[in-house]
């Protein structure tokens, strides 16, 4: 009996032990993260001027939540390849793979990528945010939505339209 505990000890002391801290940090950055982040974006918001108080907070908002997001995907990321390491799984494989992979999907996902890119820029530059009527590409009316790669217009009769971040070249905004 002694000796069997003695085994079970040795093997938790071990892999499992070493997973369980692995997870345990991971989750205890993330939730830092996603804290300090909160935070900074409620001082961001809590600093603007009440006439564009609507329109920095929901920039803010949106950075929040994408500064949010991908501090979860790196922090989980990180720790599922740690796990793997544990496990004995060999990772150079698995990561030439992910990097072959990788560059297809990124051939593939140009469009997604210059969508992103270019609603990042657009939030980071204020060009125009919910409630503004404004003028994209073809279309004329009042932004209901912007996201990170798309926005969402409503014109005057009515129909919502939803317009690619990268395909917007030119910005006509009556709000401003």
């Amino acid at each position: 009996m002694n000796e069997a505990l003695t085994q079970f000890t040795d093997w938790f002391a071990g892999a499992p032990l070493r997973i369980a801290t692995v997870i345990a940090i991971a989750i205890v950055v993330h939730f830092s993260a996603n804290r300090a982040i909160s935070r900074s974006m409620n001082k961001l918001i809590a600093k603007t001027d009440r006439g564009a108080e609507n329109r920095a907070a929901e920039r803010a908002r949106t950075i929040g939540a994408l500064l949010r997001s991908s501090v979860s995907a790196l922090t989980f990321i990180v720790a599922g390849a740690m796990i793997l390491d544990q496990l004995g799984l060999n990772l150079g494989p698995l990561l030439t793979s992910a990097g072959v992979v990788g560059v297809a999907l990124g051939l593939g996902a140009q469009t997604i990528v210059r969508d992103i890119l270019s609603g990042l820029s657009m939030l980071i530059e204020d060009q125009y945010g919910v409630g503004d009527r404004v003028q994209l590409l073809d279309v004329s009316g009042v932004v209901v939505n912007v996201g990170m790669r798309i926005t969402t217009i409503r014109d005057d009769a009515g129909v919502l339209w939803y317009l690619r971040n990268g395909e917007i070249l030119k910005v006509g905004n009556h709000s401003q």
